[in-house]
């Protein structure tokens, strides 16, 4: 049993090959949109680390400013980072 082959059958072959396509494993991971959800980062393609929360900290004298920072969770190896997961 081979495929349609006849003048009326467009609609047959576009429908089968749409099908067909959900049985390809690259593109199903790519369409389905569960890679994306699973990864911690959303696909960030920059993201380094997830931000736990805000802090302030109080700069030294003389200066009475208040910076502001985040204490994170480094997931990605980036450039100078360990492979390791770090918590401060």
């Amino acid at each position: 049993m081979g495929k349609c082959r006849g003048l009326r059958t467009a609609r047959k072959l576009r429908s089968h090959r749409r099908d067909q396509k959900w049985h390809d494993k690259r593109y199903k991971e790519a369409h389905l949109g569960t890679a994306l959800k699973a990864n911690p980062f959303g696909g960030a393609s920059h993201a380094k680390g997830i931000v736990l929360e805000k802090v302030g900290v109080e700069a030294k004298q003389p200066n009475s400013a208040i910076r502001k920072c985040v204490r994170d969770v480094g997931l990605s190896p980036g450039p100078g980072r360990s492979h390791m997961p770090r918590s401060n």
